[in-house]
């Protein structure tokens, strides 16, 4: 009822005509749905999340960082697969974690496993209890301008080890047509080079990996970093 009282009677009088796909925060997240908040496909974007780390050598005794982790799509394989304490999530949107745990994630399962939460919009990865075999942020650097990408790439790496592998998707194209402040439903692109640039300038050697496979318009790249 309360998300039929937002769309219907709130929501007009506060944007007017602009899209509920617009809206940020806890109230985008109650009006679309904690699904549809972060995309949807939840299914199939979680299991290719799954997939494809487990080709990276992702083994349960890892322990890894999802950044961006949101309502846990990709979190209710990952955290069953690693050893408990293992899975490291940090997400701005405090609504989209409460609805992930309380919605998508079995009590006895998240007791058994304890994963770990953060809520920071500053990317704290200090504020972890123990440091990252592998990181992933999926989707994240699609929706940012490119202070806070640099943002995460200089957090990450002074909280990380040597041997340290971060995967991240970027959308391929001129930055030119980005917005001017991130956006969770804004489409963001970076040139493959300028990534790279980001990458070398906080710290990380990078390699391009192409593609990755989607069944959307958009076609999203996969860059790994690695600490220089």
């Amino acid at each position: 009822m309360l998300q039929g009282v937002i769309k219907r009677r709130i929501l007009p009088k506060l944007f007017g005509n602009k899209r509920l796909s617009r809206l940020e925060g806890t109230l985008g997240v109650r009006a679309v749905g904690y699904r549809s908040y972060i995309g949807g496909k939840w299914t199939e974007y979680g299991r290719l999340e799954f997939d494809f780390m487990l080709a990276q050598g992702l083994e349960p005794e890892h322990v890894l960082l999802d950044i961006a982790c949101g309502s846990l799509r990709a979190g209710v394989h990952f955290i069953p697969y690693l050893e408990p304490g293992h899975y490291l999530g940090i997400e701005k949107e405090k609504d989209l974690i409460r609805q992930g745990l309380a919605k998508e994630l079995a009590s006895d399962v998240r007791e058994q496993q304890r994963p770990e939460l953060v809520v920071s919009s500053e990317f704290e990865f200090e504020r972890f209890s123990k440091q990252a075999d592998y990181s992933l942020a999926w989707s994240l650097f699609t929706h940012l301008i490119a202070p806070e990408v640099e943002l995460c790439l200089r957090n990450l790496r002074a909280n990380v080890g040597e041997g340290h592998q971060f995967y991240a998707t970027f959308l391929p194209g001129s930055a030119e047509q980005n917005e001017s402040r991130s956006h969770a439903h804004a489409a963001f692109y970076y040139p493959r080079e300028d990534l790279e640039a980001m990458g070398e300038r906080n710290g990380w050697n990078c390699e391009y990996l192409g593609e990755i496979s989607s069944e959307r318009d958009m076609k999203m790249r996969m860059m790994k970093f690695t600490p220089a």
